[in-house]
This record gives structure tokens, C-alpha cells and sequence, in this order.
């Protein structure tokens, strides 16, 4: 492993000590959500996606975030993959299938809720919480220890992967006058 290799894997936040198989994967796949990410704007859809894969490589389900294009406040990019996928296999309880969601952002506490009752086995994320907000103002929920309280439930979490590009990506949204929903308070 090079240093620009263990540069990239140094910044990676996790529950478990860093694969780096995995970390090189999740990037990938990371990477290729933050760059398609522009599509899925274009039409209406909020800044965020996610992707469901099998413990094979196979994509299940690529779904963006879609609360203001349906008006509806859980229609979270995680959301809305979880429920194609278990519409899909048929099941409201995933953990029979060793699957990996790969979210462009940390998830806020909803998601984080859905994942863990889910079945989902192991979450990749780009963005971290803290640069959501910075960006865009959103609140994205108190969630204390949660990484902790995953590996507690067999979940593993790789994060704060490509985070150059999802920032890049939040901004773009923003500067292109995307609505950033939030319930007033």
C-alpha cells in the first residue's frame, strides 16, 4: 500500500479496523453516486443517494432522495432503497441477505433507525454529518454513539469516504438553487 493509498484510508471513519479492500470498493461505488448525483438533481430529486448491494457485487436498488418531489418528509434516498429492496426480495427483514447500503452522506437518525431494523449488515457513507449542515442548514438529528451502537448490533460502518467529492456535489446543489427542505422551528 502507497501513502497516497493510506492517506485516503486514514480518513475513513469506521466501527472495525479499515479493510481496505472494502474502503477501496465503497469508494468506488461512493464515488460513482456523488458524480451521477447531478442526474438525479436535474429531475427534482434532493442531494442525497443511496444503493443497495449484495454480498455477490449485485446493485438491487439506486434510489434517490425524493421529499420534495413527492412530498413526503421520510422519502430519504436510504428510505426509499430499503423499501424497493424488500419489496423486491419480498421481505420486510433483510438480514438473511448480507447486505451493504452505500449512502452519498452520513444518514440522519431516521435512516439510521430504518437501517438497523432493516436487516442492512453494512453501511458506507460519504459525507459526514457535520459538512451536511455546514453546506445546506439542514438538522440532520441528535445521534449519539451510533457507530457504537451498530457494531453492537453486528453492523458494520465505513465512512467520511470521497468526501471531497460529496462535497463538491452538496455545493453544486445549493449553487444551482436546489430547495433544501427543513421544518421550521
Amino acid at each position: 500500500m502507497d501513502n497516497s493509498q493510506n492517506n485516503i484510508l486514514s480518513g475513513i471513519i469506521s466501527n472495525e479496523p479499515v479493510d481496505g479492500s472494502k474502503a477501496e470498493k465503497a469508494i468506488k461505488i461512493i464515488s460513482e453516486l456523488q458524480n451521477d448525483m447531478k442526474n438525479y438533481t436535474d429531475q427534482g430529486a434532493g442531494p442525497f443517494l443511496a444503493a443497495i448491494y449484495d454480498d455477490k457485487g449485485n446493485l438491487l436498488a439506486k434510489t434517490s432522495n425524493s421529499v420534495v418531489n413527492e412530498t413526503c418528509s421520510h422519502n430519504h434516498a436510504e428510505m426509499n432503497a430499503i423499501r424497493e429492496v424488500e419489496k423486491i426480495l419480498g421481505t420486510y427483514d433483510l438480514s438473511k441477505y448480507n447486505l451493504s447500503l452505500y449512502i452519498t452522506a452520513e444518514p440522519c437518525m431516521m435512516c439510521i433507525g430504518a437501517i438497523m431494523w432493516s436487516g442492512i449488515k453494512q453501511v458506507f457513507y460519504g459525507i459526514p454529518t457535520s459538512t451536511v449542515e455546514k453546506i445546506t442548514g439542514f438538522d440532520e438529528g441528535f445521534k449519539p454513539d451510533w457507530l457504537t451502537e451498530f457494531k453492537k448490533r453486528g453492523i458494520t460502518v465505513y465512512g467520511n469516504i470521497a468526501p471531497e467529492l460529496g462535497e463538491k456535489a452538496m455545493k453544486k446543489y445549493i449553487e444551482n438553487g436546489h430547495k433544501i427542505y427543513k421544518p421550521e422551528r
